[in-house]
């Protein structure tokens, strides 16, 4: 059987999962005085997945902090963002100790995002099948022949799945292309700057057009003056959000194909979830039928 590889974004989902109950005040504190809400809905949303793609190996990325080398290339990178809510704090770790408790294996490299953990095992894997869930559009940049990204939608089980044909369909470009649009019009959430008065439907026919920001600047002529003005007025802001949108796929991190093997629910400790007070979502993964 050909192998099939489940890459996760950590923190997407349990984000997700925290403020999916968080907002009703559900933050389901256990008998230590611990929240566990966003590790629960964390753990629900792997399985769902799990019961959909029946990945034979499952590797979980995650962010390992704050300051990564965009921070150091652009202080503001993500600087507009607020810090986790003091529920949230304790699920970090959390969240860590039990998905290795439960024989996941987790990828995360000091100074990288997860999102750059993801690329850089997907190209390793290049000729595998591949399904990265997140949240994270970015990550459609990586979609390939062999390689799907799922983002996640209100709700568990649910998701808009992404290939290379739907992103072309959709967009008139190829995944590789999505960075020139970035570098173009920015990113808010991530705090980079792009291009000033140029939004995503402009960006994009340009580079339907031109095919990349280098093109599109060796053809600037063609454009009108006031858009000759405000590329060259923002020209460092393009190339430096461009740079800042791109994935790095070389990251230093320890990766073999065969690890990973997703673990089976019966060698899983689930005691350990039991200790944490999270019984509830063994009982609801066997009321779902995804563990026995």
């Amino acid at each position: 059987m050909r192998n099939k590889y489940l890459l996760v974004d950590g923190m997407a989902l349990l984000f997700r999962s925290f403020y999916a109950t968080s907002l009703t005040g559900q933050f389901m504190i256990n008998q230590h005085g611990v929240p566990t809400n966003a590790v629960q809905g964390f753990l629900k949303h792997l399985w769902h997945a799990m019961d959909e793609v029946t990945p034979t190996h499952t590797i979980i990325c995650w962010d390992m902090g704050s300051t990564t080398f965009r921070t150091e290339e652009y202080a503001a990178y993500k600087a507009n963002r607020s810090a986790p809510p003091v529920e949230m704090e304790p699920q970090f770790g959390l969240v860590r100790e039990i998905t290795d408790e439960l024989g996941f294996h987790s990828v995360g490299v000091v100074n990288y995002e997860a999102d750059d953990c993801i690329g850089t095992i997907m190209k390793q894997l290049k000729d595998e099948n591949v399904v990265v869930l997140s949240g994270d559009k970015d990550l459609l940049q990586l979609l390939d022949v062999n390689h799907e990204v799922w983002l996640l939608q209100k709700g568990y089980g649910n998701y808009a799945k992404w290939t290379v044909d739907s992103f072309k369909d959709e967009y008139g470009i190829n995944p590789n292309q999505l960075i020139d649009v970035k570098g173009l019009m920015g990113d808010p959430s991530d705090g980079y700057p792009g291009v000033k008065g140029v939004g995503e439907k402009t960006a994009l026919k340009w580079i339907q057009q031109f095919g990349s920001v280098e093109s599109l600047l060796e053809n600037i002529s063609s454009l009108t003056k006031t858009q000759q003005t405000k590329i060259n007025t923002h020209l460092d802001d393009l190339h430096l959000s461009k740079k800042l949108a791109a994935i790095h796929c070389e990251v230093p991190l320890s990766f073999q194909q065969s690890d990973g093997k997703t673990p089976e629910s019966t060698s899983m400790n689930w005691e350990f979830l039991d200790h944490h007070g999270m019984g509830a979502v063994k009982r609801y993964l066997v009321t779902k039928s995804f563990i026995a």
